[in-house]
């Protein structure tokens, strides 16, 4: 028997499915992983997401009108932190999953299959990856 738990309201359901939708951009979570290690300007979001700092910043600009991230300004320096622990637990709870579920979305699969950090390494050839052979049967 399902356990009868208060069901949130219309409005807060709305708000978590919004939230769940700025999470499901690789770009904003790439951003906020960065975040997770602490507070960074524009600049060094940028490069060390590898995106323009116009997509950064408008990432940025969707995350703070969710209240995802919070912004600190020193003079003319915006400095980004994750708005509070909330955030961090929901991208560590997330981030976790995926390192223990193996889960494997059948469009990503070939592209994951490439990916040096998820092959196993008895595949991998001593010269570094053969494509050919680690390619997907055609």
């Amino acid at each position: 028997m399902v356990e009868n738990r208060a069901i949130p309201s219309e409005a807060d359901l709305i708000d978590t499915a919004d939230v769940f939708g700025l999470l499901a951009d690789p770009g904003r979570l790439r951003i906020l992983a960065i975040l997770r290690g602490g507070e960074a300007n524009v600049g060094q979001l940028s490069a060390n997401a590898g995106m323009s700092e116009s997509a950064t910043s408008h990432a940025l600009r969707l995350l703070r009108a969710h209240q995802v991230v919070q912004v600190r300004r020193q003079g003319r320096m915006a400095f980004y932190e994750l708005a509070d622990s909330h955030v961090r637990d929901l991208l560590d709870t997330a981030l976790a999953h995926i390192e223990h579920s193996e889960l494997e979305h059948p469009e990503h699969r070939d592209s994951r299959r490439l990916d040096p950090e998820r092959l196993d390494p008895e595949r991998l050839d001593p010269e570094g990856l053969d494509p050919e052979r680690l390619a997907p049967p055609r």
